[in-house]
């Protein structure tokens, strides 16, 4: 044994292979078992016994690396492949085109029909199928005409705002309503339209009477176009919930939200039961105060046709009589009292800026009829101060002062001194910086008399 095993540590050997012959000289496994149990075992009997099972392995490894061995290991043992990550054959090529995981019935791609440049068999028809965008070969050119659409996201509750004050603020300037449906259409408002009418009421609550005018003629226009009549409603029904908190900015906003109501309904915007739906439900004190001061307006013989002038007439829709005579009023009241920004304040509330060349008119006209120095430098402090706020412009008060100069001598047959008067009530606007160079020398001046000596025959030269 001793000789045997000489033998096999000097011979080169091949990795798992035991020479011949050699393998049918060690002894049976439960043999060995039995002499290892028995301790009789020497150390060179040892190595040699686990070599054998080295080989044994290496040589199982080989059997089940094929496809067909791989198959049968995987029935019998239920898919499980035992592998040794050692082996060089055991390592997975990521190049390989075999199934991996052994899987497959074996059949032919394409049914056996395919090849390269080949979709299938002879004689198979295929259905129509729609284009594929994905498809690398895909053709838009040849789809027809293209049609691109823009998407708006609807408005996030922070935008609207921003986006819809600036509209309604600056309808108040210009009045156009198509304007404003046509940039409300280019927004995408969702299910926040509604809100359109609760901003622009809101908005004018704080502004002026014409300024709430325009707001209940939008809401009419746009009932069709961009609101419907639900829409409305919703809207108002949220600002009658909202009533206490437009009140703290607005104390009158319950007497004006009414009267927005009843306008909306006599406008055919909002439904004629919509006083109805709180009979009986309301407990707010302020919401009770709005819809009775409706239900009043709604109630008057021949009410809904008067409710066009709700809340009055004003900017340049008044007559010119009345606003002369509010005018005139203005002036006597600063002659008065000499608060010039009360003044200030009513000529703003009148909202006509192109007609102040008639204010200041009437003011010139004011000093010719007037006698005294006081009003001379009352109303050239009043113009002073109209001019400087740029309340009243140059080509306004140049039409002012124009105009009197070519009806002077109309007014000079009731005031025989106009000529006087106005040539000292125009030097000291110039020095003022009201009036202009050149205004104030086309003033006209009536040309001095005198007498001549009694050699002359007692003509009067001019």
């Amino acid at each position: 044994m001793a000789t045997d095993v000489e033998a096999w540590n000097s011979k080169p050997q091949e990795d798992g292979v035991f020479p011949m012959g050699m393998e049918e000289e060690f002894p049976d496994e439960e043999e060995l078992n039995e002499g290892e149990v028995n301790g009789n075992w020497t150390p060179q009997e040892k190595a040699l016994h686990e070599a054998r099972l080295k080989a044994k392995a290496k040589r199982r490894l080989r059997r089940t690396s094929s496809r067909d061995s791989t198959r049968e290991s995987l029935s019998e043992s239920g898919g499980e492949n035992i592998t040794d990550p050692t082996s060089p054959k055991g390592k997975i090529n990521l190049n390989d085109r075999k199934s991996r995981m052994g899987k497959g019935r074996g059949l032919p791609k394409k049914g056996g029909a395919g090849g390269k440049g080949v979709w299938g068999a002879a004689g198979m028809v295929y259905e129509l199928e729609e284009p594929d965008a994905r498809d690398p070969n895909y053709d838009e050119s040849s789809q027809g005409d293209t049609v691109y659409e823009t998407v708006v996201p609807e408005l996030e509750e922070e935008e609207f705002e921003k986006m819809v004050n600036p509209i309604v603020q600056e309808y108040f300037e210009h009045g156009d309503t198509k304007e404003v449906e046509a940039l409300l259409k280019e927004l995408n408002l969702g299910s926040k339209k509604y809100k359109v009418s609760s901003v622009a009421v809101s908005l004018s609550l704080e502004g002026k009477a014409s300024h709430r005018e325009m707001t209940s003629r939008l809401l009419s226009d746009l009932v069709g176009n961009v609101l419907t009549h639900g829409e409305l409603a919703h809207a108002f029904d949220n600002m009658l919930k909202e009533l206490g908190d437009l009140i703290l900015d607005t104390p009158e906003a319950a007497q004006m939200l009414g009267q927005f109501i009843a306008r909306a309904i006599a406008d055919h915007a909002l439904p004629l039961d919509f006083l109805d739906r709180y009979k009986g439900r309301v407990d707010c004190d302020h919401v009770r105060a709005a819809l009775d001061r409706a239900a009043v307006l709604l109630s008057i013989k021949h009410g809904i046709m008067r409710l066009d002038n709700v809340w009055g007439v004003g900017g340049g829709q008044r007559p010119v009589r009345h606003l002369i005579k509010e005018m005139n009023l203005l002036l006597k009241e600063y002659l008065v009292s000499g608060d010039v920004s009360e003044a200030e304040r009513c000529l703003r509330d009148l909202e006509v800026p192109h007609f102040h060349h008639e204010l200041v008119y009437e003011a010139v006209v004011m000093v010719l009829e007037s006698s005294g120095d006081t009003a001379i430098q009352m109303m050239v402090k009043l113009l002073q101060v109209f001019w400087k706020t740029g309340l009243i412009t140059l080509d306004q008060m140049n039409r002012g002062f124009q105009r009197v100069y070519d009806e002077l001598p109309d007014i000079n047959l009731d005031v025989p001194h106009a000529h006087t008067i106005l040539e000292k009530f125009v030097d000291l606007c110039f020095q003022e910086a009201v009036i202009t160079k050149q205004l104030r020398d086309t003033c006209p001046s009536r040309g001095r008399k005198r007498f001549v000596s009694e050699g002359d025959g007692g003509r009067v030269k001019e």
